[in-house]
């Protein structure tokens, strides 16, 4: 009986409760440390820790942090995983899924794939020797996605430095919260349809020897071809990111509009001369966007992160 009370509890439980670190203290007092293991092993297997920061990213800004992004295509639910700013883009959903099983075990039915996901970030984080910093915990899960959102709410590749600072205004980010955000969201690599006018521009904000090695991307055709985002430490948290701003080595438009003369200068500037600086920047900034409120008025817990059951 008790454990039916709780699931009905779950079940209902506003979106918008108060959120706390110790929310699961009683209900489930090893869900932090067993997301945790999780989450290390699958980065110990697969350095790609940025994807978890940028998964969390692209959750909150469409309906709030509820894992709805996380959710597969049904007959009466839209994916946010193939919109376009998602679209062979994003990944990192198996880890999710994988630390959502373990936890399952467990305490079924009493921690949220939202809650997962805000955690994932922050452990991936500290993992590559990034900051830490508190998770207040208490999310509920969406019962639907929002593929149009995410089309139009999420930052593009080819915004406008004015768009970027709407955009993350919107979400009631402010621009320092956004360019310490982006610090560590370039993952890997970008498909050459993304980059491929950036390179052959001849413009004066892109390094001329930078853009020659993106020999991959040629000017028609190969579209899906794979450029890095990060030509120096794409394992490592660390400022290198501004840095390459600075030399005019940003691969997308979005990333070097951060340093192209306007009012983010000065702070692309600071970072790269002060990583400790842009590491407390951006924990400040992480702990915002983690905590935008869910739109839906009631959540859920699922039971698996990619399905509502």
């Amino acid at each position: 009986m008790t454990s039916l009370l709780l699931l009905l509890h779950n079940m209902i439980m506003p979106c918008d409760a108060q959120l706390s670190p110790t929310f699961y203290n009683s209900t489930c007092p090893n869900a932090v440390s067993t997301i945790r293991t999780s989450i290390r092993r699958a980065i110990s297997h697969d350095r790609g820790w940025r994807r978890l920061i940028r998964l969390h990213f692209h959750d909150c800004f469409v309906q709030g942090c509820d894992a709805s992004i996380l959710l597969d295509e049904t007959d009466t639910i839209q994916s946010e995983k193939t919109a376009f700013p998602n679209v062979d883009s994003v990944r990192g959903y198996d880890v999710i899924e994988a630390a959502k099983r373990d936890v399952e075990r467990i305490c079924p039915g009493v921690v949220s794939c939202a809650d997962i996901l805000t955690l994932a970030a922050r452990d991936a984080s500290v993992y590559v020797g990034g900051p830490t910093w508190t998770v207040r915990l208490g999310r509920r899960d969406s019962t639907t996605a929002n593929r149009d959102q995410a089309n139009t709410d999420l930052p593009d590749p080819f915004s406008t430095l004015a768009e970027l600072i709407s955009s993350f205004g919107n979400k009631g980010l402010s621009e320092t919260d956004m360019v310490a955000l982006s610090g560590a969201h370039t993952l890997g690599q970008a498909q050459c349809f993304l980059f491929r006018a950036r390179i052959n521009s001849n413009g004066t904000d892109i390094d001329p020897g930078f853009a020659s090695t993106k020999t991959r991307c040629p000017q028609s055709g190969g579209d899906r071809n794979l450029g890095p985002l990060d030509l120096v430490t794409p394992n490592s948290f660390d400022n290198n990111y501004f840095k390459n701003l600075m030399q005019r080595k940003g691969l997308l438009q979005s990333d070097q509009v951060l340093f192209s003369g306007g009012s983010t200068n000065r702070l692309v500037s600071d970072y790269s001369r002060n990583p400790r600086l842009f590491a407390s920047d951006f924990a400040n900034a992480i702990i915002k966007m983690g905590e935008i409120p869910a739109t839906q008025q009631n959540g859920i817990i699922r039971r698996v992160c990619s399905a509502i059951n």
